[in-house]
């Protein structure tokens, strides 16, 4: 019965009945030959569906509000079809029934649907949810607030925008709890020392900070513009362990800004102008009281008052004459974007400020460009690329101290006036130590440029859906010019401060040897210096899901690291016309050279690591975290090169229990 009805169906069967047995086949042949046909034709059936190209259109929505959504729709594998759709979230696409797509649109859930028919597809995405699904970076990877079993806190591209400042590492002054920002100067573009959780050495205290896996030091975040960063996080404590010896004082990762799949391209201009001024002055004397002060002073001990009249009202204010209303402004254009292949994040930026003490005196400026792009060159492998370009430049008064502009403004006495009625500065007398300020200030030359260049080509291959392997390849250039001029000044009589022997401004003799003497005139110092760095790292990423419950992440790594310095600097004495416009070491006029001379420096270090990380979660309730490195630096001796830094941490989502 069962080979009559197998006979009757392939007989029905129209494709198959071109196929005429000749009769002399034996039934028992003729049957099983029939039956292999019909299996041939039934197993080729999904592939001729498969096979068949299709043009498919649909649309792509906001799950909440049904609004079109702009978005990347992708074949997969991560292939070359791909396509965005338009302004009412719209597509289309050629491919064939059966192959798996990806929707990915930003601030949206990715979603993957599988291609069943040619009928128009309607994908509705979910927001990503909020504050526990926050990808922290954690160093060679990321992770999950809800799943991070450190101490990580996050400062994000918005807080940092409302800010308007000048450094990225203000933006972390009272944002983050356990970090204290400390500002070495006052001065625009000045230095600030970023301190986690308190001192843990005599020595270096800096933490490591990282811009987008380059290193950087704390001087050297002058060069960023802070409207370019995506986002601050510092790892403050065995999170911070994947990085070594080098993360002792925590560690700060910086993530720039890059462009997003499913995105139209977006230009943004951000400006703004501000005027800065003192929010506190000191309570000094004025003349009058000055001169009573001293008088009973001066009494009280014996001795003939100094002032006959203490009628002399106010008097010169001189933290008026030194304090001033100083400009600040800022400019930043960027474009951000994608294309099918390729995201991509550009700007460049100009910011300028002057000081309250000194104003141009006291200028610093910065130009920035940055170029942040992100390519599929094949269906698996992914290049990133980073380059980014600071120019600054810095003018300088002597601050923090005795001799300090502001030292000798608070000293200054009321009594005397800027400037005397021969148009000369006055010398405020009778004390050596200090001296007119403003004369100071406009006897003051001194400044430095800066040109930067950051770089990172990396590479990231995804083996599969839960392993990546990256190689990554970065480079850090800093070119560093200074010079300082030092003219012939006369402050006054008995000044400390003079490089002159008379207000002629007449050059003192210096004695080399018996009966043989040479004017010291007006001196420049010049200097270049170079620091450049170079990292090659190479790591796996592994992380999967198995079953709904359990959760695995593993990274594992090695990482080359060499940093060189080196600088040569030169003096020169007597420069012609006592001029800035004149100075430079060339225009030297000292006999024979004798006076003048030079000084170099150089420094090289190289650090060699293997790290490693684990990480399990059990319904994202219970987690569990260990990391091991193992570093070499050249900074020890032969026998203490070496360390191994471990870490292990847990955590448990208790709000997760069942009630």
């Amino acid at each position: 019965m069962l080979r009559r009805r197998v006979r009757n169906f392939i007989a029905d069967l129209p494709i198959l009945t071109k196929f005429q047995l000749p009769h002399s086949t034996p039934t028992p042949m003729r049957s099983l030959i029939r039956f292999s046909l019909l299996l041939l034709f039934a197993t080729g059936l999904p592939w001729i569906a498969s096979a068949q190209t299709i043009t498919l259109t649909g649309q792509v929505t906001d799950r909440s509000d049904r609004s079109p959504l702009v978005a990347m729709v992708s074949k997969l594998p991560a292939g070359q079809t791909k396509t965005l759709t338009d302004a009412q979230g719209r597509f289309s696409l050629e491919l064939s029934v059966g192959d798996s797509l990806l929707i990915q649109a930003f601030g949206y859930q990715d979603q993957r649907v599988r291609v069943a028919s040619n009928q128009a597809l309607s994908v509705a995405l979910e927001p990503l949810s909020a504050e526990l699904s926050e990808v922290v970076v954690t160093g060679y990877g990321s992770s999950t607030k809800k799943e991070m079993t450190g101490a990580t806190s996050v400062v994000k591209s918005e807080e940092i925008t409302k800010l308007n400042i000048p450094r990225m590492d203000q933006a972390l002054q009272g944002q983050v709890a356990g970090v204290v920002i400390n500002t070495n100067s006052g001065s625009p573009g000045g230095s600030t020392s970023i301190r986690i959780r308190g001192l843990s050495t005599f020595g270096d205290n800096d933490p490591l900070i990282l811009v987008d896996g380059v290193v950087y030091d704390s001087e050297g975040l002058n060069a960023l513009n802070p409207n370019d960063i995506e986002s601050i996080n510092v790892l403050k404590d065995g999170t911070a362990s994947i990085f070594g010896v080098r993360a002792a004082n925590g560690v700060i990762l910086i993530e720039t800004k890059k462009g997003q799949k499913g995105g139209l391209p977006v230009f943004e201009y951000a400006s703004y102008l501000g005027v800065q001024q003192t929010a506190k002055r000191l309570g000094l004397l004025n003349a009058q009281e000055y001169a009573i002060l001293k008088n009973n002073a001066f009494l009280n001990g014996g001795q003939t008052q100094p002032f006959a009249n203490t009628a002399l009202g106010v008097g010169t204010d001189w933290q008026d004459a030194v304090f001033q209303n100083a400009m600040t402004s800022s400019h930043t254009l960027s474009a951000t974007g994608s294309s099918n292949q390729t995201t991509y994040s550009l700007g460049g930026s100009y910011f300028t400020q002057d000081g309250i003490v000194g104003g141009e005196k006291s200028n610093f400026s910065r130009y920035n460009g940055r170029v942040n792009l992100s390519t599929d060159m094949t269906d698996r492998l992914r290049l990133n690329s980073v380059f980014l370009f600071t120019h600054e430049e810095r003018k300088t008064l002597p601050e923090n101290g005795i001799g300090s502009v502001l030292f000798n403004t608070i000293n200054a006495y009321p009594t005397e006036p800027i400037v005397e009625e021969d148009g000369r500065y006055s010398y405020l007398a009778l004390v050596s130590d200090i001296i007119n300020p403003i004369a100071q200030m406009a006897n003051t030359y001194n400044e430095v440029r800066v040109n930067k260049f950051v770089g990172k080509e990396e590479l990231v291959w995804t083996v599969n859906e839960s392993l990546t392997w990256t190689n990554r390849f970065n480079y850090n250039y800093a070119l560093v010019d200074g010079r300082v001029f030092s003219p012939l000044v006369w402050y006054g009589p008995g000044k400390a401060q003079n490089s002159a022997i008379n207000a002629d401004l007449d050059a003192p003799l210096v004695t080399l040897a018996e009966g043989f003497s040479l004017e010291r005139g007006p001196s420049v110092y010049q200097h270049r210096d170079t620091y450049g760095d170079l990292t090659f790292e190479s790591y796996l990423n592994y992380d999967r899901t198995f079953g709904d419950d359990h959760h695995v992440k593993g990274t594992a790594g090695t990482s080359v690291f060499t940093r060189q310095g080196k600088g040569l600097g030169a003096w020169a004495f007597n420069i012609p016309n006592n001029s800035w416009e004149f100075a430079d070491i060339s225009a030297s006029q000292a006999a024979g050279g004798y006076l003048n001379g030079a000084s170099s420096f150089f420094f090289e270090e190289r650090l060699l690591s293997a790290f490693g990380r684990a990480e399990y979660a059990y319904k994202s309730r219970y987690l569990v975290s260990g990391v091991l490195r193992r570093d070499g630096s050249s900074k020890f001796g032969p026998n203490a090169r070496w360390g191994i830094f471990p870490a292990i941490s847990g955590a448990w989502v208790i709000s997760d229990e069942p009630t």
